[in-house]
């Protein structure tokens, strides 16, 4: 875990992803509705990430690429990546993708956020930038946690250049200038 006390890290954590056990675990109970108190060699099951990486570091069980991953959502991203709904595969897309990629060993994966953050990317600022309250409202359900807060920043920014450009006089004297050199 990066941050203890980010709750968008916990949040991420909590993910589910797939596991397949390599070796058989007593005292386990996964399924509620299972007989017995231990998972099987080669049982396919969804934990959440942090307990999976645990699992995965003491070689117990190996993680496979979560649903919002899939072959589906790759091939939505090539197609037009700003039209894709990545909120409702993963409210953290891009961060989640980054901490599992180096676990399931997919070497695409790190291409595919990469690929689908540069396309997004300019249409966040964009629409940021230029559009109406009511056509945000449809785009910004949308985005990720992640793009959300770019979306905010680049609006909050915005803001802040008109402030300044519509407020006050552009240049001010600087007060060390109106004074006078004392004679010696």
């Amino acid at each position: 875990m990066a941050n203890y006390y980010d709750i968008d890290d916990i949040l991420i954590e909590e993910e589910l992803v797939p596991v397949v056990f390599h070796k058989a675990v007593n005292g386990v109970k996964i399924d509620p509705s299972a007989e017995k108190d231990c998972v099987e060699q080669g049982a396919k099951v969804e934990l959440p990430f942090w307990l999976a990486q645990e699992l995965q570091l003491r070689q117990a069980a190996s993680i496979g690429v979560p649903a919002c991953y899939n072959q589906k959502t790759r091939l939505e991203i090539q197609a037009d990546a700003a039209c894709v709904d990545l909120k409702s595969r993963c409210r953290y897309f891009y961060e989640f993708g980054c901490k599992i990629a180096p676990l399931v060993g997919d070497r695409t994966l790190g291409f595919l956020l990469l690929s689908a953050f540069k396309i997004r990317y300019k249409d966040i600022l964009t629409k940021a930038h230029t559009a109406a309250f009511a056509a945000a409202s449809k785009f910004f359900a949308l985005l990720t946690k992640e793009e959300t807060n770019l979306y905010e920043a680049a609006q909050s920014s915005m803001a802040a250049f008109r402030k300044w450009r519509m407020g006050g006089p552009r240049m001010q004297r600087a007060t060390i200038l109106g004074r006078k050199r004392k004679s010696n």
